[in-house]
């Protein structure tokens, strides 16, 4: 006899985050904080996706990221996952990142950060939901229904606004939401690194099944069969230590010594535990060219290329154990050995693929490759007055289905546009990870750690002054005054919208320098360099660009708000110009908002 299935519970709350990466997670605090009741709909029992079941945990990072660039939050997760290992700075020693660790530091990490708020009430962590389904009232979204690892717990999630931080944007087909995937073609936006000609939809990058391994030295060879499809992915890969790098050079690596060029050994490239240094065997990371995976795309054929993927992960394996160049002479490391201990999983593999490439949200404007260029006499790339956070990396295109040339270009410090995380439509979603509104070549720079991070903080806080204030998403974003109310509330919370490396959060005067260099205020040498030297005198050039950005700041063209500058007023500090300058504006802008202290910079 055939039991219909039970009815799915029904939850209602503020803010619906799907997904369980660094996004969702972002998302999720920054919502809560902000004092929204939150629902956090993960797929996944571990929270961190690119940190944990994705087993990517060395963090892809920046060159300025230990002293700017990232949120407070971002931080605070660096923070924790140092004091798991009693502050060792580099637990793993990989020379990839400056911070290499196991996944289960990340989890406790990102579990400690939402701690306080699952306490309070404000959110709650639902796991083993998978999204099937959305109800849809005209342009707005309703609730979007889940099955779940126990058939007894499927939900029915109904909220006010909703943050898709999938890995793969698995919201937008659900929803009706305009969407694209793969490479838009060279002849939509003129990019460089865009396939020749129109759209190539299926030309989605490479995603990878990473693997951890410890090695025993000295073991034995023993004969193993080769894994399905052996030889033909190690000759088409090809299975080499080998690499062409950014530089258009050839890379050549040993396994455990310096290679013949001088590059560090491939065993610390990845390394996720320096044994040496914390007692117990090294183990690493296989994250590699031999085992990025391009034969299908991840976004149109999910299952099957996982599958595929893991089964080229374990080709690339069975070579590292038989037929790799030894540093000594002969072939092959019998001693590698799957670790599934630190994998968190049963064999050893990632419990998903690391995707770079997610379905994007489709706009009239997206993020493209010329806005996160190098300008000359820049040292930003071109401001965003909507400014909802900060990332840096360059344009790193893996192989592409049915095109394995992988492409790169360098870019310069570049913000998140909160326009670039609204949808069309439905008018209450929000994208929340690697689906943001960016060509393909763009979002390559946005997919790495602290990048998914900064666009799901920036979500999560737009979706919770959306509910504040009982406006859209794109309202708030698109009318002035309620932009500078939600950028308030970011940069109080340690958000950086502009890049200023000598005013990070903590200093006094962080809020007014962030809001103000967002909306247009630095010039002269202030442009030309990441430090802004707020201490130095502001001339005045520099002053009628402040001024000019306060009046930005309140939508108010006609400066009848805030009086032009008294050119007999002693010539302050450019940073104490720009506190007294963002005063006045949260002063005009209090009525809005009694929430917000009067005078708070």
């Amino acid at each position: 006899m055939t039991h219909p299935a039970p009815a799915a519970r029904a939850l209602h709350t503020d803010v619906a985050v799907v997904g369980s990466g660094l996004g969702a997670v972002a998302a999720a605090l920054a919502a809560a904080r902000s004092g929204r009741r939150v629902v956090l709909a993960a797929r996944h029992r571990r929270l961190g996706g690119q940190a944990t079941t994705q087993l990517v945990p060395a963090l892809d990072e920046h060159p300025h990221v230990e002293t700017g660039g990232v949120s407070a939050s971002y931080r605070a997760f660096r923070d924790l996952v140092r004091a798991h290992y009693d502050g060792v700075a580099n637990p793993g020693g990989g020379w990839v990142s400056r911070l290499c660790f196991e996944p289960a530091a990340a989890e406790h990490a990102l579990r400690t950060l939402l701690a306080p708020h699952v306490a309070s009430g404000r959110l709650t962590i639902l796991t083993g939901l998978t999204p099937r389904s959305a109800r849809r009232e005209g342009a707005r979204l309703t609730s979007v229904r889940f099955s779940a690892d126990d058939e007894a717990h499927a939900t029915e999630l109904f909220a006010e606004v909703f943050c898709d931080a999938t890995e793969a944007g698995d919201l937008l087909p659900l929803t009706g939401t305009p969407w694209v995937a793969g490479s838009e073609g060279r002849d939509a936006h003129g990019e460089s690194l865009a396939l020749p000609g129109g759209p190539h939809p299926g030309a989605v990058q490479s995603c990878t099944v990473g693997f951890v391994v410890e090695h025993t030295p000295g073991a034995s060879p023993r004969a193993e069969p080769a894994p399905h499809g052996y030889e033909r992915w190690r000759e088409r890969q090809p299975f080499t230590l080998e690499i062409a790098g950014w530089d258009d050079r050839t890379h050549r690596y040993r396994m455990f010594e310096d290679g013949p060029d001088g590059h560090p050994p491939f065993w610390t490239y990845r390394r996720l535990r320096d044994g040496a240094a914390l007692g117990g065997p090294d183990a690493a990371l296989i994250n590699w060219a031999g085992n990025d995976y391009a034969d299908r795309s991840s976004i149109d054929h999910p299952e099957a290329a996982y599958a595929e993927a893991k089964r080229l992960s374990a080709a690339f394996l069975h070579w590292l154990r038989t037929e790799c160049p030894r540093d000594d002479g002969g072939h092959g490391y019998p001693g590698l050995t799957l670790a599934p201990g630190i994998a968190g999983t049963p064999d050893g593999y990632a419990e998903e693929p690391y995707l770079r490439e997610s379905r994007r949200l489709r706009t009239a404007a997206p993020v493209r490759q010329q806005d996160l260029e190098p300008v000359p006499g820049q040292a930003r790339a071109d401001n965003r007055t909507d400014s909802g956070g900060l990332a840096l990396y360059h344009m790193d295109l893996h192989s592409r289905v049915g095109h394995p040339a992988s492409a790169y270009a360098p870019t310069a410090p570049f913000q998140v546009p909160l326009s670039s995380l609204v949808a069309a439509e439905p008018d209450n979603l929000l994208a929340a990870a690697k689906n943001l509104a960016a060509t393909q070549v763009a979002a390559s720079a946005y997919r790495v750690h602290h990048g998914e991070w900064a666009v799901g903080e920036a979500a999560g806080a737009l979706a919770a002054q959306s509910c504040l204030r009982s406006l859209t998403p794109a309202r708030v974003v698109d009318d002035r005054r309620e932009l500078t109310l939600l950028q308030t509330r970011l940069a109080s919370d340690g958000v950086p919208l502009a890049w200023t490396l000598d005013v990070t959060p903590g200093d006094p005067g962080f809020v007014a320098v962030q809001l103000l260099a967002a909306a247009g205020a630095l010039t002269g040498r202030r442009n030309a360099e990441l430090e802004v030297r707020p201490q130095d005198p502001a001339d005045e050039a520099e002053r009628d660009a402040l001024h000019s950005a306060a009046v930005r700041l309140l939508g108010d063209p006609d400066g009848t708000v805030l009086p032009d500058p008294d050119p007999a007023d002693p010539a302050p500090g450019w940073g104490d110009l720009a506190v007294r300058l963002v005063g006045r504006v949260q002063d005009a802008l209090h009525p809005l908002d009694p929430v917000t202290p009067p005078s708070r910079a």
